[in-house]
Parts: C-alpha cells; sequence; structure tokens
C-alpha cells in the first residue's frame, strides 16, 4: 500500500480507464516521510520494512517505545507533531473506545496538504465523510483501505467509487493456509503430551 501510494498507483489506474499513457513522476524514498500509527508487533515489522526501502520512519503510540531508526512519539499530546510529518500516515492501532474514529477531520487537518492515508487497522478507525471530504479539498491525496465498517461494504458506498482510494477485502495480513495448518499441527502435538 505504501508503494501504491508512493508511486500514485491511483492515478495511473485512472489513466487505464481513460486509455491514457502518462509516466509520473516519483521523488526518491528518501524524501517521502511515512508516520505508523501503532507500535506494536505489526507496527514494528512495518517500520523495520520501510526503513529497508529507504523511507524516513516516525511512529505513534499511547505509551512510549524506543526502535531503531524510528523517530517514536507517544502520548495524545505529541499526535499533531507526529501528524506534520507524515507524508503518509499509515494505522495498524488496536481498536478501542479511544481510537474508534479516530481518522477524521481533526486528525486530517494536522497532516501535509495531500498526504496518503492507509488503514490497515479495523473500519471504525475512519470516519468515511471526513476521508471523503479530506479527498476533496486535496488534504488527501488517496488512500488505501483494507478495513470498512461494515464489511463488506455495500456496493453503494462511496469508498468503493472514488477514483482515489484502493478497497481491499481485509487481506492485507491474511493468515497464509500452510501456517495455519502448521501451527494447529504444534497445537495438537502439544496437548497430545500434555
Amino acid at each position: 500500500a505504501v508503494l501504491a501510494l508512493h508511486r500514485d498507483l491511483p492515478a495511473y489506474i485512472k489513466d487505464k480507464s481513460l486509455r491514457q499513457w502518462n509516466q509520473i513522476r516519483v521523488m526518491p524514498a528518501s524524501k517521502r516521510r511515512v508516520g505508523v500509527m501503532g507500535l506494536g508487533r505489526l507496527g514494528e515489522a512495518v517500520c523495520r520494512t520501510l526503513l529497508d526501502f529507504g523511507f524516513p520512519v516516525s511512529g505513534w503510540s499511547r505509551s512510549a517505545r524506543t526502535l531503531e531508526h524510528v523517530t517514536c512519539y507517544q502520548g495524545e499530546a505529541s499526535l499533531p507533531a507526529f501528524l506534520s510529518g507524515c507524508d503518509l500516515l499509515i494505522c495498524l492501532l488496536p481498536l478501542t473506545p479511544e481510537t474508534s474514529g479516530i481518522l477524521n477531520a481533526g486528525l486530517f487537518a494536522h497532516l501535509p496538504a495531500g498526504a496518503g492515508l492507509i488503514n490497515v487497522a479495523r473500519g471504525k478507525h475512519l470516519v468515511q465523510q471526513d476521508l471523503l471530504a479530506a479527498l476533496e479539498t486535496g488534504k488527501i491525496s488517496a488512500a488505501v483501505l483494507d478495513v470498512t465498517d461494515p464489511e463488506p461494504p455495500a456496493p453503494n458506498n462511496p469508498l468503493l467509487h472514488h477514483p482515489r482510494i484502493i478497497v481491499t477485502p481485509h487481506v492485507a495480513a491474511g493468515t497464509q493456509e500452510a501456517k495455519a495448518r502448521i501451527y494447529t499441527i504444534a497445537l495438537e502435538q502439544v496437548f497430545m503430551v500434555l
């Protein structure tokens, strides 16, 4: 999703539908700041991967975290400073009463104009109308949503029809069948021993 927004995949999808061939100039990864909201195990893994691609990475969580080569922010008071340095924002937060609806107009206001949004956490994090409004004004340039509320979205949901939104059916961290089988076998072996 980060690479899709970094390289402006929504524009290429639009060009294809118009049967146009346009090459878009891409800034180096070292100039595109990526922020990760949620620094648990998944957030930490995402940060490491993004660093390998050469992106400057920052992270935000409710409690203090330290990750090598990642600028870490914690707590509500630091959220505006964190957001102001995010050209691409990834939400990996757990869904709690405090984080429900966190991806809203108030949060978007702290992002740089034209920021990209990626939500791979939970659909209830996003206030859909606020995202659509932010896309209209250019505050958000594009979004990748792997989760929606509800799932699946209704066929007439505007998220599915917006040219600057890529929607995937909750597959960002899908369990691979082979891994699931290995875990099942391991659990069976543990219980046989007990």
